[in-house]
């Protein structure tokens, strides 16, 4: 197995510790803020159930008479469908109520109760991991890869291009990330082999992955949880998310290949050459024969189907049968036993790659937990509402354009110390979702708004993945920056107008 280079030691502190630093925070704010609840409106069977900060509760008619008198802007078939989730704050119902504050152990069993909270989510993403190791030791996706790589020696813009678009709908479907590292031993020595530096690898892996999550049209780490959330079904605003994905991705291709003209025509206008000077890449020495095309067994085209087929899978059975974490679970469950079946692997290696896939998201799993506990200590503590509140008058009469690209500009800020985006989006959503109906401002827009300062940070954020990436391929941050940065110009240009569109459609 490849040994990767190690990244250097971080500056900043990790996504737990900044997330625990916020739980403590959290529990200061209900000494220090006044405690208060709004109304909360749920469907109970075949009414509507409003409950109070006391404890009372009042049963309304399911209509839309209803909705519109309470002033929820919501239509009714939101919630009759499941679409709303989570209970909702009834607008000019807001109580002070005695303030309850939150201490040492209320601090120590946030992190506990948030997992638990939010265990089947948790499971979810720990089942994905088993899936994508068992996959992985069945070899398909790198014979996948080399397969298209070698057949279009010579060919290598439109290469480029395919591999660009691979990365960015696999970024944008299931959240790839770490896993795309193995493709850099692959794809070094075949660009640099080709004519082109080594920043086109990075471009193509790296920038696709990033690109990607951009969009996130299926992406469980991030839309989906943030969705959940924010109290929204995440297809709504499925097709706008893929004509922006469509849109983006054909930005970064047109970007590479722009790059990749230019240093193939004159090798000294590479920004390598010129920021780093003459590099080695860790992978240089792995070139084998490239001539010879490596065929597609049966089986292998069988496992690349059925990989494909799962994530299909899973958006049609949310789409049309209306599953959740437990029936997506048990989808890639049974996925990973049918991959190890027809890839031949035996029932050790299976349990322990699962295992290990597990084990590989388990600190994203605990990331969850840990985020959802600032809310548990603020509902706790009774200051979620207050926040709400207060928040809410700030911005009132605030035009909904301003909020929203307002909203945009704190995720590319606050992005920069947390980068884990289901961490991101417990953390923010339950409050930023609930404020969005207060403003009058679609929950599919503040979940992307959520989506496009995230993921633009992501390509240079030092607690993202931008670091270990760029030692992958032995280049500077300096070099990245220099050739990146006019691209993320144009797509935050394009995020902002998408989501100026997005509140009005």
């Amino acid at each position: 197995m490849t040994e990767y280079p190690k990244s250097k030691k971080r500056s900043f502190p990790g996504p737990i510790a900044i997330l625990m630093v916020v739980i403590v925070l959290a529990a200061i704010s209900t000494w220090l803020l006044p405690a208060g609840e709004y109304n909360k409106l749920s469907v109970s069977g075949k009414s509507f159930s409003m409950d109070s900060g006391s404890g009372s509760s009042v049963k309304l008619p399911l209509t839309q008479k209803t909705l519109d008198s309470l002033h929820i802007r919501i239509a009714l078939q939101k919630f009759v469908n499941g679409d709303i989730r989570k209970p909702v704050s009834v607008p000019g119902t807001f109580s002070v109520e005695k303030r309850n504050g939150q201490g040492f152990i209320s601090v120590l069993e946030a992190p506990i109760k948030g997992i638990i909270d939010s265990i089947d989510i948790i499971l979810f993403i720990l089942v994905i991991g088993g899936f994508m190791f068992v996959f992985d030791e069945a070899g398909a996706m790198v014979k996948g890869i080399s397969a298209i790589s070698h057949s279009m020696k010579g060919r290598e813009p439109r290469l480029i291009a395919m591999l660009t678009i691979i990365f960015s709908f696999f970024a944008g479907s299931y959240g790839m990330a770490e896993e795309a590292f193995v493709f850099y031993a692959v794809l070094v020595p075949l660009f640099l082999v080709a004519g082109y530096d080594l920043l086109i690898p990075m471009a193509v892996i790296f920038g696709g992955t990033a690109l990607g999550t951009i969009a996130s049209f299926s992406n469980p780490f991030s839309t989906i949880i943030a969705s959940n959330a924010a109290g929204v079904n995440w297809m709504d605003g499925l097709t706008g998310r893929i004509i922006l994905w469509v849109i983006i991705t054909a930005l970064l291709v047109w970007y590479i290949l722009r790059y990749a003209a230019k240093i193939k025509k004159d090798p000294k206008a590479s920004l390598v050459y010129q920021v780093d000077g003459e590099v080695k890449s860790p992978f240089e020495l792995e070139v084998t024969d490239t001539t010879n095309t490596p065929k597609l067994e049966g089986r292998t085209k069988l496992l690349l189907f059925i990989f494909v087929a799962t994530f299909l899978m899973m958006i049609g059975g949310v789409v049309f049968l209306d599953w959740w974490t437990l029936e997506m679970s048990a989808l890639f469950l049974g996925s990973a036993m049918l991959v190890a079946v027809i890839g031949r692997i035996n029932e050790k290696v299976f349990t322990q790659r699962f295992i290990d896939g597990a084990r590989s998201l388990l600190s994203v799993a605990f990331i969850i937990g840990v985020a959802r506990g600032v809310t548990i200590v603020l509902n706790d503590g009774h200051v979620s509402d207050s926040i709400l509140f207060y928040a809410s008058h700030l911005v009132q009469g605030v035009p909904p354009v301003f909020f929203i690209l307002l909203l945009m500009a704190f995720y590319l800020v606050f992005s920069l110390f947390i980068q884990s985006s289901s961490g991101m989006a417990v953390l923010t959503m339950p409050i930023i979702g609930g404020l969005a109906i207060i403003v009058n401002i679609p929950g599919r827009e503040i979940v992307n708004s959520y989506n496009y300062g995230l993921c633009i940070m992501s390509f240079i954020a030092p607690t993202g993945l931008v670091l270990p990436s760029l030692l992958m391929v032995n280049i500077s941050l300096k070099t990245w920056l220099k050739f990146i940065m006019p691209l993320l110009v144009m797509l935050t240009i394009i995020c902002m107008i998408a989501l100026v569109i997005g509140i009005y459609l």
